[in-house]
């Protein structure tokens, strides 16, 4: 069972991040999901310091108000002090996981707390904090709120797919049809903070980025319509869960590593079959 609860636990998070990420990808937004991911460090660290405990709730709260101030942080430098996004993403999300660092460095030396979790995760270990369900189905406490912001982000699309539609293809064109372009961005920031936030304590830093990027790039490859993008993505981000964490156990070595090597391998893969196929479309055109 320790498989089934690893391997679903990391589908949850694929697919989650599947459904942020194709909006991100579109956007050519992706790295304000790595920098919310890092940022969240000195929230975690606040939540321990003041409940005295690494319990999930607590760490939750902090790491959610911490991707909150970082996503402030990068939307104020973009707007007023002229920056780049890229820029401004790399400055928020440096300066808060540094502090992170710096604070877990200086006070949390006899806590149950460091930066690698925030890394790498400890899905090999979610079997250890199993909840029971309806009919006495017990679940990893990570995978329940999993699926629980997985309803939340399906029902969320499904209600704002056309607001979230236009302002990522055309914001111009739904600026001047009155479509409010602002709340939905920060609508689709909301999703993708919530979506880093319970996931990085599951998989760590490294494998949501992979999960953000990875299978809706490769959904783009294949398909240029945002619905069957969406599906793809989750179903894409589910096979190299599937396929990574095999992978891991035949290798012996971390999960998280292994799901975000078959995301890219999968990728370049993909990517030269596309492009070879497009050379010949080409070419029997001209």
């Amino acid at each position: 069972m320790n498989d089934f609860y690893i391997i679903f636990t990391a589908s949850l998070v694929a697919i989650n991040c599947a459904l942020m990420g194709s909006f991100l990808v579109m956007r050519r937004m992706v790295m304000i999901g790595d920098a919310i991911s890092h940022a969240v460090l000195p929230g975690i660290f606040v939540a321990y310091y003041v409940s005295g405990s690494t319990a999930s709730i607590p760490v939750l709260i902090g790491a959610a108000l911490s991707g909150i101030l970082a996503t402030l942080m990068i939307e104020w430098l973009t707007a007023k002090a002229r920056l780049q996004s890229d820029a401004a993403i790399g400055i928020a999300y440096t300066l808060l996981f540094a502090i992170g660092i710096v604070l877990i460095s200086k006070f949390g030396a006899n806590a149950d707390l460091d930066q690698q979790c925030v890394l790498y995760g400890e899905i090999e270990y979610v079997s250890l904090w199993l909840q029971p369900i309806v009919g006495g189905l017990l679940l990893p406490q990570q995978a329940i709120i999993l699926a629980i912001v997985c309803m939340v982000l399906i029902i969320a699309i499904a209600i704002g797919y056309r607001g979230l539609f236009l302002t990522t293809f055309d914001p111009n064109f739904a600026l001047s049809t009155g479509v409010a372009v602002t709340f939905w961005h920060y609508f689709l920031m909301s999703g993708v903070s919530l979506t880093t936030v319970v996931s990085f304590e599951s998989v760590g830093a490294i494998l949501v980025i992979a999960f953000l990027s990875g299978p809706p790039a490769i959904a783009y490859l294949l398909t240029e319509d945002l619905k069957k993008m969406l599906i793809l993505g989750c179903l894409i981000g589910i096979s190299c869960s599937i396929g990574g964490y095999y992978a891991a156990k035949w290798l012996n070595v971390s999960v998280s590593g292994s799901i975000s090597t078959v995301i890219g391998i999968l990728f370049l893969i993909t990517f030269v079959i596309t492009s070879v196929q497009k050379s010949k479309l080409d070419v029997i055109t001209s």
